[in-house]
């Protein structure tokens, strides 16, 4: 692992400050780039301002598959827009700068460092203030190789636990997985199209935990306070929303070409949708 830094280090150290005082953590996930770089930040530095504990980034790609419609259109936004994996690293060195206590775990598709080259790859986001990298469509029985090469970066490798995974699997997943497990609180893809199956999560988390891997932080159908109160009763650190926030943003963009790029709208209105919201969310993490 790199001497000067530890993916680690920022999310044990969130989890031990909230269990002293008795919440759970909110994890808003923030596509970068969309619609444009400036207005991805905006974003970003309102839900880290509302209260939001840690923040996970997507990197725009043009085969989502593991995204419902709601994040696939933020994909194709952000794209559409510019987005590249460099202006990527550049927003990444950013939020860094302006957030450093924040933990930043990044979402991106297993083609960014089968392209760039595992070591590279790994190294270029730990510069850049990366914590934490899940590749969604690596599973996690083809993960050592990442890990490896993330933990040599610096970089918390994390893996997703699906809902009714095998003991095998749930096993890789708690060797492998540093900083957080993604634990998955229904099959199918991200978005609030299909909301948490809230009667599972005890088993669920409970599953997880029996391998005494990573805090789990559950993900996929979070939208609403209640689900993430009924994540943080059935045992999760936290929870992870992302489709509701996209949700937010694409009412407030302008689509009034097809060839250019969209724009926000009313970034004052947009900024005070998401305040309310993440404050919301937050207020639900306290047990």
């Amino acid at each position: 692992m790199s001497a000067t830094r530890d993916g680690v280090a920022r999310f044990e150290q969130l989890f031990s400050q909230l269990k002293e005082k008795n919440e759970g953590a909110f994890v808003p996930f923030i596509m970068l780039n969309d619609p444009t770089p400036d207005a991805s930040l905006e974003i970003i530095r309102t839900v880290v301002n509302a209260g939001a504990d840690a923040l996970e980034l997507g990197v725009p790609f043009s085969d989502p598959v593991a995204d419902g419609p709601t994040i696939q259109g933020s994909h194709l936004r952000a794209l559409d827009g510019g987005a590249t994996v460099d202006g990527a690293l550049n927003l990444v060195r950013q939020i860094r700068e302006e957030f450093p206590d924040t933990p930043l775990g990044m979402l991106i598709y297993g083609n960014v460092p089968f392209t760039r080259g595992l070591d590279t790859f790994y190294e270029e986001f730990g510069a850049a203030g990366a914590d934490a990298i899940l590749l969604p469509d690596v599973p996690v029985r083809e993960g050592a190789p990442f890990a490896a090469a993330a933990e040599k970066a610096g970089v918390a490798p994390v893996f997703i636990a699906p809902a009714r995974a095998t003991e095998r699997t749930l096993e890789g997943v708690a060797k492998y997985s540093k900083g957080y497990i993604y634990a998955v609180s229904r099959d199918g893809v991200t978005g609030t199209e299909v909301e948490s199956d809230t009667l599972g999560l005890d088993e669920v988390v409970a599953n997880i935990h029996r391998y005494n891997g990573a805090p789990a932080l559950l993900g996929f159908g979070i939208s609403t306070p209640e689900h993430v109160a009924d994540a943080v009763a059935a045992g999760a650190a936290g929870a992870i929303t992302g489709s509701a926030i996209t949700k937010i943003v694409d009412r407030y963009v302008s689509r009034e070409t097809e060839d250019s790029p969209g724009a926000i709208t009313d970034l004052d209105a947009l900024k005070q949708e998401i305040t309310d919201y993440v404050s919301q969310m937050k207020a639900a993490t306290k047990k």
